[in-house]
C-alpha cells in the first residue's frame, strides 16, 4: 500500500498483519481524493479520519494539501503504526492521532468543525444515522459494503460502488456547531 498522489506520492504504508484493519485500497483511494479535488474540498483543509488504521486515508489528504488531520484510532498496536506511518512520509507535524475510541473522542471533539470527516468503521457497522449525528463536519466521506444512511443532518451528494466498496458522499445540511478545528 501506497501513497497515491501528492507530497508523499509513492511513500509504503505499513499495514498490520493478519485483518485487524481492512485498509483502503489505491484505487479506491484514488477515486476518492479525485473526486474531493473536485468538489474542492482539500486544499488547505482540515480533516478527520474517523476509524483510521493504518491512517492511509487521512495520510493521503495531508499529502495531497489538506492543512492538518486528526486520527481516531482505538488499538494503540496499531495507533502506534499510524504515528510510523505519519513519520516515513514526514506529514506527522500536521497530525494529531487520538488513541480512544470513536465515541470518545466525538465527545471531545463536540467543539470543533472539520472540513471533512473520512470514516471508515469496520464493513459490519450499522449504526451511521447515530454516529453521523456527531461528527463535526462539514463534508462526510463514509466507506462500507452498502450505501449508507446519513441520517437527517447530512444530504447525498453522491455514491460510488468499487467493486465491494461503496462509498458514499454527504454535506451537512448546515455547519455544524463547532468552532474550527484549531479550538
Amino acid at each position: 500500500m501506497r501513497v497515491v498522489a501528492g507530497s508523499a506520492k509513492g511513500r509504503r504504508l505499513e499495514a498490520p498483519a493478519g485483518d485487524v484493519t481492512r485498509p483502503t485500497p489505491n484505487r479506491v483511494r484514488e477515486a476518492v481524493f479525485n473526486s474531493l479535488y473536485s468538489l474542492g474540498a482539500i486544499e488547505g483543509t482540515s480533516v478527520l479520519d474517523l476509524f483510521a488504521g493504518t491512517g492511509a486515508l487521512g495520510i493521503e489528504a495531508l499529502s495531497r494539501g489538506a492543512a492538518e488531520a486528526t486520527f481516531v484510532e482505538h488499538d494503540r498496536a496499531v495507533a502506534s503504526l499510524l504515528r510510523r506511518n505519519l513519520e516515513a512520509t514526514g506529514l506527522a507535524t500536521a497530525a494529531t492521532v487520538m488513541v480512544v475510541d470513536v465515541d470518545a473522542a466525538l465527545d471531545e471533539l463536540a467543539r470543533h468543525c472539520f472540513d471533512v470527516a473520512l470514516v471508515d468503521p469496520p464493513y459490519a457497522f450499522d449504526d451511521w444515522p447515530q454516529l453521523l449525528a456527531r461528527v463535526p463536519a462539514e463534508l462526510v466521506v463514509a466507506e462500507s459494503d452498502r450505501r449508507v444512511d446519513v441520517g437527517p443532518r447530512f444530504a447525498i451528494h453522491h455514491h460510488r460502488r468499487h467493486g465491494g466498496t461503496v462509498v458514499t458522499f454527504a454535506q451537512a445540511a448546515e455547519r455544524p456547531s463547532g468552532t474550527g478545528a484549531d479550538q
